[in-house]
């Protein structure tokens, strides 16, 4: 329903932030993530946001990057995890690290976050499984976002994570997108 929000940023409570937009003060809750990259109070801001309705309130999360809120979108997905769990998660590690976690099946990670246990952190890691590593680029390699669109290009057109992740690792750091798939495609054909 709101899908973003732009406008002044008018108080920060954590893990609260009340934003002014042309005269509607909206209160979102955010990801300390997210907290620590606003700007200063009365500055302009920009979230992207999830609108959760339940019966006895309507709660409005906001989000810096895109990432982050499929993230979040994926974990409130889960049995047993509802909104602030996976609020709390996403607090206590950035999306890159959790997506390291999954795919290293690293329960220890998770359990360190407050409010995360055993249990809770194995079904963590069973259901989101091969979910967020499509904003991640293949296997989290991706460093740059020329190397994250090369990544997106080359699974595109049908190769897998490990084949896109192999191809990026022999691609130079700086190249730009189109050279890059033509130099991945040319090292995945051989």
């Amino acid at each position: 329903m709101i899908g973003r929000l732009q406008g002044q940023l008018v108080a920060k409570h954590p893990p609260q932030v009340l934003v002014d937009c042309h005269g509607v003060g909206y209160e979102v809750d955010v990801p300390m993530s997210t907290y620590y990259n606003l700007p200063e109070v009365g500055a302009g801001v920009t979230l992207l946001t999830h609108f959760v309705v339940r019966e006895d309130a309507q709660v409005l999360f906001g989000f810096a990057t895109a990432s982050e809120r499929e993230a979040f979108r994926q974990l409130i997905k889960i049995t047993g995890v509802g909104p602030r769990m996976a609020l709390s998660l996403l607090s206590g590690m950035s999306v890159a690290d959790l997506a390291q976690a999954v795919t290293q099946q690293q329960v220890a990670r998770l359990v360190k976050v407050p409010g995360i246990g055993k249990k809770t952190a194995e079904r963590l890691l069973l259901e989101l499984k091969g979910k967020l590593g499509a904003d991640m680029g293949p296997s989290s390699v991706a460093t740059s976002d020329h190397q994250h669109d090369i990544g997106q290009a080359l699974m595109a057109l049908g190769y897998n994570d490990k084949e896109a992740a192999a191809a990026l690792k022999l691609l130079p750091a700086d190249v730009g997108v189109s050279e890059g798939i033509k130099l991945a495609l040319k090292s995945l054909s051989r």
